[in-house]
C-alpha cells in the first residue's frame, strides 16, 4: 500500500504559498502522491499547476471535484492543461457526485438522478480526456466535439464512489474509487468486493482504492478522538458518510479516524491494506504541535 498525503485540511488558510510548502515538504520526505479536495475558492487543479516545478514523480490528485457544477467539457480542458503543466507528475482527477444539500441547498442546482449524471458525465469527459473527442446524447449531458488536447498523456479518471450502484459504474468505467470516512471492515466488505467485481465483469485491470482518514499519533487517544468528532462533525450527518459509519458500526468521524500511539496507527494501515485499500492519504490532524510531529515521523518511517 502506497503512503500519500490529504493536504486538503491546509485550504482552511486560503494560502497558496502555503500549499506549495506543504506540497515541498511531502516531496521530500517520500510520500507518493498529494491529495487536494476542491472546496472553497481555491481551486485544486489551478493549484496544481501553481506546483508544476516541485516533486519531480510525486503524483497530484483531486480528491475531489464536484460534478454538477461544472460540465464535463470544461472539466476536460482545465484537467488537462494541468496535466500539460504537471508534465511528467502523474495527475489523477478524482471526481464525485457531492452531496443533496450542497448541490440544492447551497448551489440551488438540481441533484436529480445522481447515477444517470455521472454515466452521462463520464461518457463525455473521460473520451476528451482520451481523444479530444465525443460524440455522445445524454440525458444529463450532451456534446459533440473534436478539437487538439494540450498533452497527450490523459489524467486517470476515479470516482469518490460509495454506494453500490456508484460503485458498479466506478468499477466498469474508471480507475478506482477515492474514499473518505470509510472504514476496513466496510471496505472489506463492500467497497473492495463491487468495484473490483464490476471492473473485472468490464475486463478492467484491478482498481485502485484510495482511503482517506484523519490520522493522529498521540497518547491521549480520548482526546484526540473528541477533537475528531467536533472538526468533522459534518460527515457524520451527510448520508452517504453516514451510511459508511453505520456499515463500519462507528457512532461518529473520530471512530473511523486512524487514532493512537506509532503501533497502534501502523496496525491500522496495515488493516487498511489487508481490507483491500491501495493507497492511503493521511489527513494529519493534531491536537498540538508534538501529535502532529509524532504523526508525520509515523507516516514517513513505514513509507
Amino acid at each position: 500500500m502506497r503512503i500519500a498525503i490529504n493536504a486538503s485540511a491546509e485550504l482552511q488558510h486560503t494560502d497558496l504559498g502555503r500549499l506549495r510548502a506543504h506540497a515541498v515538504r511531502a516531496a521530500e520526505d517520500g510520500f507518493s502522491g498529494w491529495w487536494l479536495a476542491q472546496t472553497g475558492l481555491i481551486d485544486a487543479l489551478t493549484a496544481f499547476t501553481a506546483l508544476a516545478d516541485v516533486a519531480p514523480g510525486m503524483e497530484f490528485g483531486t480528491a475531489v471535484i464536484p460534478t454538477f457544477p461544472r460540465h464535463p467539457t470544461a472539466l476536460a480542458g482545465q484537467a488537462l492543461t494541468t496535466a500539460a503543466a504537471l508534465g511528467d507528475r502523474p495527475l489523477v482527477l478524482g471526481i464525485g457526485l457531492s452531496h443533496r444539500p450542497v448541490i440544492e441547498d447551497m448551489l440551488g442546482l438540481s441533484f436529480e438522478k445522481p447515477i444517470r449524471h455521472l454515466i452521462d458525465y463520464l461518457e463525455v469527459l473521460q473520451p476528451l480526456l482520451e481523444s479530444g473527442s465525443v460524440d455522445y446524447d445524454g440525458e444529463a449531458f450532451t456534446a459533440h466535439i473534436a478539437t487538439g488536447r494540450p498533452v497527450d498523456r490523459a489524467p486517470s479518471v476515479m470516482v469518490a464512489a460509495l454506494g453500490e450502484q456508484a460503485l458498479r459504474v466506478t468499477g466498469r468505467r474508471t480507475d478506482g474509487s477515492i474514499l473518505w470516512m470509510v472504514g476496513e471492515r466496510t471496505v472489506a466488505n463492500h467497497i473492495a468486493p463491487r468495484l473490483n467485481e464490476a471492473a473485472d465483469t468490464a475486463g478492467r485491470s484491478a482498481p485502485r482504492i484510495i482511503c482517506s482518514l484523519p490520522t493522529c499519533v498521540t497518547s491521549d487517544v480520548d482526546a484526540a478522538r473528541a477533537a475528531a468528532n467536533a472538526v468533522f462533525e459534518i460527515y457524520g450527518l451527510l448520508p452517504s458518510y453516514r451510511a459508511m459509519l453505520d456499515r463500519e458500526g462507528a457512532a461518529g468521524p473520530g471512530d473511523v479516524a486512524v487514532i493512537g500511539n506509532e503501533e497502534q496507527v501502523a496496525a491500522r494501515l496495515s488493516a487498511l491494506a489487508d481490507a483491500g485499500v491501495t493507497d492511503f492519504s493521511a489527513l494529519e490532524f493534531g491536537t498540538n504541535p508534538d501529535e502532529s510531529a509524532r504523526t508525520r515521523a509515523l507516516l514517513t518511517s513505514l513509507l
